[in-house]
């Protein structure tokens, strides 16, 4: 059945992926967002606005059936950095999308939410997403919302900025032929490409996905000494890395999970975008904008 959804943050890097998964799969999708989107297509609509204004933000949640809430502060660093800003915008714009699907009978709130919510790193921005969680799970006790918490893991793919890690990777390797790597090499990721977590989150509005927490991550279990050894060996063995010690402790070495009484179901999906694959297109993209 065809809805009408909202994708807050639906002109970032996941947002304006699930915004074209579910354009795809024929719902009627509108775009929230402070900025007009690169990837808008002809059958989406855009709503300029800021989940802090409750106008705004009133008008496009009306006549809504689901509301994917993608908009926030997403960084580690960006959080850390100004943690104030993190807090108003990801909890208490979290509060207003809540309030405005409550008054509006929305049927269902999608939150993307993180693996750092088990974890003892991530600093703010951990704790930004933990407390959206549970606000989360709050509203629908006393207001019978209905809630699916999507916590994605690591994320890769076409459209991310200096925000993503491997963006900022690849990007290093083409533009200076270096690549700083802050960490051992020994660190894990379960990379999925952002196209995969995109078809994987739009299969969430079933509803045997209702009122659940679900973790998405990859299916290859990667250390960083090999990804960058990969990408190295994509780009002709021509790049220089360098490792440094870590100056922080905001992301973990071997899992994010920490002790935690809301445990995820974590859902794979069959077919899926090789690492490889993905890394090459990913050097593909970014080769050519630095080419222009």
């Amino acid at each position: 059945m065809d809805m009408k959804i909202l994708v807050t943050g639906g002109s970032g890097f996941l947002g304006s992926h699930i915004a074209d998964e579910l354009t795809k799969r024929g719902h009627d999708v509108t775009i929230f967002d402070t900025h007009i989107s690169k990837y808008l297509q002809k059958t989406q609509s855009i709503i300029i606005g800021n989940i802090l204004d409750k106008n705004s933000l009133k008008s496009a949640i009306q006549g809504k059936d689901i509301v994917y809430h993608f908009a926030g502060i997403a960084g580690i660093e960006d959080c850390k950095n100004n943690p104030e800003l993190a807090v108003k915008v990801n909890i208490d714009g979290t509060m207003n999308v809540l309030e405005e699907c409550v008054s509006n009978s929305v049927k269902r709130i999608m939150f993307a939410s993180s693996v750092y919510v088990f974890s003892k790193y991530g600093y703010i921005y951990k704790t930004t997403k933990l407390a959206c969680e549970n606000l989360i799970r709050d509203y629908n006790s006393i207001y019978g919302i209905s809630y699916t918490n999507i916590r994605f893991g690591s994320l890769y793919g076409r459209r991310a900025d200096d925000r993503n890690s491997i963006y900022r990777i690849i990007k290093s390797a083409v533009e200076n032929g270096t690549i700083e790597y802050h960490g051992t090499g020994e660190e894990y990721r379960e990379y999925i490409h952002v196209v995969d977590a995109a078809g994987i989150a739009a299969d969430m509005i079933e509803d045997s996905y209702a009122n659940k927490d679900i973790i998405i991550t990859g299916q290859e279990r990667f250390k960083y000494r090999d990804l960058l050894s990969m990408i190295n060996e994509m780009l002709g063995n021509k790049i220089r890395i360098i490792y440094k010690n870590r100056t922080d402790d905001s992301h973990y070495t071997l899992t994010p999970y920490n002790f935690n009484a809301n445990i995820g179901t974590k859902i794979m999906n069959n077919a899926f975008i090789d690492l490889g694959q993905g890394l090459l297109d990913c050097i593909i993209d970014i080769s050519s904008k630095e080419s222009r």
